[in-house]
């Protein structure tokens, strides 16, 4: 299988992220992506770095005005008498507030949702160079192949179209779909991550050409927290393309593979062109930011469920915090994918 990833990752490396009130060691670091990617190398994947697609497919999901933060607002914060080298906001505008403010220290707030968004020099680059390879990914199977894998880092599907969230910045899945859009008439997103795709969701939550699905623990005592509920089912011209199923705290695969089941049927009977996975190893058994009991077996069921949809599939990755097992997970999610749609063992 194709394998897109790019060194640039490596650029966006913050110390620390807020977690039940205190600055914890950040989970979302470096080593992630390094063990994915020798895992997916030594199982014989071939791994290429994107091309430079540009600002054009962000632009097409994101706000001008917050393509132009990520860009600039580090070096701004920097100019603050005794500036943090990490942006965390220390005000957000909340329920009540809406107006845009023009200093740096107000527009940290505005731009990032929470305290689980730590900016630093290199994450404008690492954030566009992991955009870039899922659309590089989505290429490939716009051409022909039948899945290729985005090894994206950051991930994405926390970010709205003008809001960075939750060790996320740019959407990747969502510039993704919105890439295949140009080429394929119907796209279908399926998150398989532990944590709800809120900024997903937002980004196509009043649109009917891309049908968004989300698989996540229960978000009342979990992040999100204020979105991923049954209810929530699209508006507008969008209304009925969203579906979300969100399962109790301990669900493990037993229990786990009936909802992906239902996912999946929804899935087919909207009939898309090309499938886009959010594929995230959190609700993995042993993540330490996780609360679903998945194991690996589970994930490698689960690629074999999808797979069977048959439909051009582009995996982008997205959570996955336990780092000395991530590989192994990504490892047998991807052999139990390409044994169930045929595809050789001979690697291009």
């Amino acid at each position: 299988m194709d394998v897109i990833y790019s060194q640039t990752h490596a650029r966006h490396a913050p110390r620390e992220f807020l977690l039940r009130g205190n600055f914890a060691p950040m989970a979302e670091t470096t080593a992630r992506a390094e063990n994915l990617v020798t895992a997916a190398r030594a199982a014989g994947h071939k791994v290429s770095a994107p091309d430079d697609w540009g600002m054009a497919p962000v632009a097409a999901v994101h706000a001008v005005d917050y393509l132009e933060f990520l860009e600039t607002g580090h070096q701004r914060w920097m100019e603050l008498p005794g500036a943090n080298a990490e942006i965390h906001p220390h005000s957000n505008p909340g329920r009540h507030m809406r107006a845009r403010p023009e200093g740096i220290a107000g527009q940290v707030g505005f731009y990032i949702g929470d305290l689980s968004a730590p900016m630093v020099a290199g994450t404008w680059p690492a954030s566009l160079a992991s955009a870039h390879a899922a659309v590089q990914a989505t290429e490939l199977v716009l051409g022909g192949s039948p899945v290729a894998y985005a090894l994206c880092r950051p991930p994405g599907h926390h970010a709205f179209a003008d809001q960075a969230a939750g060790f996320c910045f740019i959407n990747n899945v969502a510039v993704a779909a919105q890439h295949a859009r140009g080429k394929a008439g119907r796209v279908a997103i399926l998150d398989i991550d532990v944590h709800h795709g809120n900024g997903t969701q937002g980004i196509f939550w009043d649109r009917k050409d891309v049908f968004f699905c989300s698989l996540h623990a229960d978000p009342s005592t979990f992040y999100p927290y204020y979105a991923g509920y049954h209810g929530e089912s699209g508006g507008g011209a969008g209304a009925g393309y969203t579906l979300n199923l969100p399962l109790p705290h301990g669900t493990a695969d037993a229990d786990y593979m009936p909802a992906l089941d239902r996912a999946l049927a929804a899935i087919n009977r909207f009939d898309p062109d090309v499938v886009l996975i959010s594929l995230g190893f959190d609700a993995y058994e042993k993540d330490p930011l996780g609360v679903l009991k998945i194991s690996t077996d589970g994930f490698a069921a689960m690629a074999r469920r999808i797979a069977a949809l048959g439909r051009p599939t582009v995996l982008v990755q997205e959570g996955g915090y336990h780092v000395d097992d991530l590989g192994r997970n990504l490892v047998a999610f991807l052999s139990a994918f390409e044994t169930t749609i045929g595809g050789s063992r001979e690697r291009r």
